[in-house]
């Protein structure tokens, strides 16, 4: 015989006197205007066999946002990548026709070695 007990998530005990169990709601993210987006561009070859990628990192927003974002400067280059974890992955040394892509829609960009 089980007596059924309410999900609490793992959490065993808190001292916390004013905690209670109820699982937080994240506020919906909001994605800034282009203008206010600060974008970090730089060349990785880290774990990549030696194949360098080209990350763009720094974008507060949705993730439609940002696959979306991606999407565009994959296209404008011309090459393969992906999104994940924050980071638009470009294939290749893109750094120039990435920041040049930004710069022209509105995002301000700083390009890192």
């Amino acid at each position: 015989m089980q007596k059924k007990k309410p999900e609490r998530d793992g959490i065993v005990y808190s001292t916390d006197p004013g905690f209670s169990p109820e699982s937080e709601e994240e506020s919906p993210q909001v994605t800034l205007a282009p203008s206010q987006q600060k974008l970090q561009i730089r060349l990785d070859t880290k774990q990549r066999a030696g194949k360098a990628v080209t990350l763009v990192e720094g974008f507060i927003g949705t993730t439609a946002d940002l696959d979306e974002l991606g999407r565009k400067l994959k296209a404008h280059c011309g090459t393969g990548g992906s999104v994940k974890d924050g980071l638009i992955i470009i294939q290749g040394d893109q750094r120039e026709k990435v920041k040049q892509w930004l710069g022209k829609n509105g995002f301000s960009s700083t390009k890192q070695c």
